[in-house]
């Protein structure tokens, strides 16, 4: 067998795979779409200026850290709710490696989503949140 043709049926079968999706609910790789979606921004000490405080739409920023258990949980809603909303910029800061926008917001427990417009912080939560509370939290600043 070629390694052309090794290579399509690896990929073949990854296509084939059953991801599971929460309690007794799976959905192929395929169904799930899963190369074509986008993921949050990356919020950063070198960008948060421009694409946050600048931004002259809504944006909502999860502080997070790659140790902590319920970011982990978190992480994947913040993933969803990028793709799912328009007109919204929604993405993550990893505060080990930018502690300067953590510490000057107060940033003291993770998760902690803020939402920001016109530079200003707006809204909040601090904590594991489930998507709907989320995106009402959206709805109700765009």
């Amino acid at each position: 067998m070629s390694s052309q043709i090794a290579r399509w049926e690896c990929c073949k079968l990854a296509m084939e795979l059953t991801v599971t999706i929460g309690p007794l609910k799976s959905q192929s790789i395929k169904e799930l779409n899963f190369w074509e979606k986008e993921m949050a921004l990356s919020f950063s000490d070198s960008n948060f200026d421009s694409e946050v405080l600048q931004s002259n739409v809504p944006v909502v920023v999860d502080f997070w850290a790659p140790w902590c258990g319920p970011c982990k949980l978190v992480g994947p809603v913040i993933d969803q709710l990028a793709n799912e909303n328009e007109g919204v910029k929604i993405g993550k800061l990893n505060v080990d490696e930018s502690g300067e926008i953590a510490e000057r917001y107060g940033i003291s427990s993770i998760p902690a989503i803020l939402l920001f417009k016109n530079g200003q912080v707006v809204d909040s939560v601090v904590g594991a949140q489930p998507k709907a509370a989320l995106q009402k939290m959206i709805d109700r600043n765009k």
